[in-house]
């Protein structure tokens, strides 16, 4: 919900509450049910607000939210749990105005300072003023589901929920061409090295499971972690079903608390299983106040390809008696809506899986519904990518185990196409050195791109990185994708996408308590007898169809892209971004006269597709 922005200056005045202004108007689209703006006496500090009303819809709620006459907190977000600690700080002593989780935060804050957040379920970005103490305290949820970009020099700090509204208070708009050679060369879209960094020159980002304390007085900040996983912290102990019991009791209260809303909640389906179990514990909780039961749940849908989950989403539509509505999402429309899809992007994207969940998040907003949980962190906490199989054989021929297990043979025969040589028993025994080794492959691959001039290379790829996992186990690497390097990018995806349409997007899998019990298990719970996502599949065996559950085929949300790329739309586009990056001697002019190479949505050396892309944030 929301779009927050900032400004803290120094006794310049170069900013006004105009400035503001502008900045949330940029925002509307992710706040259209109102908006405010705040400032101080001697106009030091202000602050905006862009209202998506989903909790206490009356005037109570608006933002920015003064609190004990000290406090002024604006909010982007939901703090699920707002009603239990709510509840705590009342007997602690604390008044409230509205029924809002925003209150509570600021309730919070003055209670626990800066612990406060380890209180929070939620999906967040806020920022607190103290005008007491002259100082501001802005955080970010545990996984970085909602944004928070700043920039900051000796005379103002400013901050917003997306870049766009900085760059309208002035902020240029300068491309980061270090991150553009990572993102055109090996497909990143972020620096795990230095999780701040955005495409763009001096616009940073505040990192996931992070906060920020400005001092106004000093005009300087501070940025801390305040929460990780501690993957030393494993369960030596645990039966089937003890596992299955805690993940199911973990995942329904996950889903019951992001029910919590004052208008209406309906849920994407892809027909895969994660959006499927989401459902499927639905159907066994009493809906939030809305106008039926019935759980509403929408579906992109590509007629005639090979990869379209539709008829999944149908068995489910037919077995839990869902109000479904589908968008059928083609090549010519996402041309139409490149310019769009973009702007509320503002970055580069990986695929053109991102199109079919705008159409999804414009469909929701079609029907008039304001929150949509989703299936989203189940692949990066419960291995649910193929890539993870030959971590988890690494690991048990480590341990000698691999052949006895009979891991390899039971995936062969689900049809599992992952190879396991001799390159993955030196990394079992030697991973420091296959470390090394991965490293220098991607850097030298990037390097020697041949499309990319010299002088290009020359420049940024001293700077070029590709960061392994830490640890090279299943759950190391399971950990590097939600906390390091993946995750967030589909999170980034997930909100701008929403936002794009005033919707709001609930991740029922990224409940942090569900995700500390997952990282607790031994690595046998994620794969175990050739499947992935074991802990899952086994968990609703009994709730959904089997065809779902034991689906051997693996599709990530996977549109016709490659189709997409042979229309006469898209290569005429795929022309002109090439152009574009030989104007700013990014390509070799020759390049020009390649024809377009159309491959699918995740498949490797995708060149074509990023050209398009990286583009768009040119000039």
């Amino acid at each position: 919900m929301c779009g927050i922005a900032g400004i803290i200056q120094n006794h310049t005045k170069d900013y006004t509450r105009e400035h503001l202004q502008k900045m949330t108007d940029v925002l509307a689209h992710r706040g259209p049910d109102g908006e405010g703006h705040w400032n101080n006496t001697d106009e030091t500090c202000l602050l905006g607000h862009r209202r998506l009303s989903i909790i206490d819809l009356s005037d109570a709620g608006n933002q920015p939210m003064h609190y004990l006459g000290r406090y002024v907190i604006v909010h982007n977000g939901e703090i699920y749990n707002y009603v239990e600690l709510r509840k705590e700080l009342e007997k602690r002593g604390y008044g409230f105005c509205s029924k809002t989780d925003t209150e509570v935060i600021a309730a919070a804050y003055d209670c626990w300072g800066e612990e406060c957040l380890q209180q929070f379920d939620g999906m967040f970005a806020f920022s607190i003023w103290d005008e007491k103490e002259k100082t501001l305290f802005a955080a970010r949820d545990r996984f970085g589901e909602k944004p928070f970009f700043y920039c900051y020099d000796d005379n103002r700090l400013l901050f917003a929920s997306e870049m766009k509204a900085l760059w309208t208070a002035g902020i240029a708009k300068s491309p980061n061409f270090k991150m553009l050679f990572n993102y055109i060369t090996i497909g990143y879209t972020d620096n795990p090295e230095r999780p701040e960094e955005t495409f763009y020159e001096n616009i940073y980002k505040l990192p996931a499971a992070s906060f920020l304390k400005f001092s106004f007085i000093y005009f300087s900040y501070s940025i801390q972690k305040y929460w990780d996983i501690d993957l030393a912290n494993q369960q030596k102990k645990i039966t089937d079903k003890e596992a299955t019991e805690t993940f199911s009791n973990l995942f329904a209260a996950s889903i019951k608390r992001r029910l919590r809303s004052d208008v209406a909640v309906g849920t994407s389906l892809s027909g895969g299983l994660d959006s499927s179990s989401v459902i499927a514990q639905l159907s066994t909780i009493h809906q939030s106040p809305a106008d039926s039961n019935r759980v509403t749940a929408f579906t992109a849908s590509f007629p005639g390809f090979e990869k379209d989950e539709t008829a999944y989403a149908k068995q489910m539509v037919k077995q839990f008696s869902l109000e479904h509505f589908t968008t059928n999402v083609s090549g010519n429309e996402l041309m139409d809506d490149w310019e769009k899809l973009c702007y509320h992007q503002e970055e580069p994207f990986g695929s053109a899986s991102i199109y079919a969940q705008y159409k999804v998040f414009e469909l929701a907003k079609q029907q008039n519904i304001k929150v949509l949980l989703d299936g989203q962190g189940a692949d990066e906490t419960l291995a649910g990518y193929h890539k993870y199989y030959k971590w988890y054989w690494q690991e048990l021929f480590r341990k000698r185990k691999l052949y006895r297990s009979k891991e390899l043979t039971d995936a062969k025969q689900l049809g599992v196409a992952e190879k396991f040589d001799y390159k993955n028993m030196i990394a079992a025994y030697f991973p420091v050195f296959a470390s090394v080794v991965m490293e220098r492959q991607y850097l030298l691959k990037a390097i020697k791109q041949e499309d990319l001039t010299k002088n290009f290379v020359r420049l940024q790829s001293r700077e070029a990185y590709y960061t392994p996992p830490e640890y090279f186990d299943l759950n190391g690497l399971l950990y590097f994708n939600t906390c390091t390097h993946g995750l967030e990018e589909l999170l980034r995806y997930a909100d701008r996408n929403s936002m794009a349409h005033g919707r709001e997007v609930r991740l029922p899998f990224l409940s942090h308590e569900l995700v500390e019990f997952i990282f607790s298990l031994p690595s046998h719970f994620k794969i175990r007898t050739g499947w992935t996502k074991w802990l899952l599949r086994t968990t609703m065996e009994k709730s959904l169809p089997a065809e779902i559950v034991w689906r051997r085929d693996k599709v990530g949300f996977e549109p016709p892209q490659k189709n997409w790329m042979e229309l006469a739309a898209v290569k005429d586009a795929v022309h002109e971004a090439k152009r574009k990056l030989i104007n700013e001697n990014i390509l070799r002019p020759e390049v020009i006269n390649k024809p377009v190479v159309s491959l699918a949505a995740h498949e490797a050396d995708n060149f074509d597709w990023r050209y398009l892309s990286a583009a768009a944030i040119l000039k």
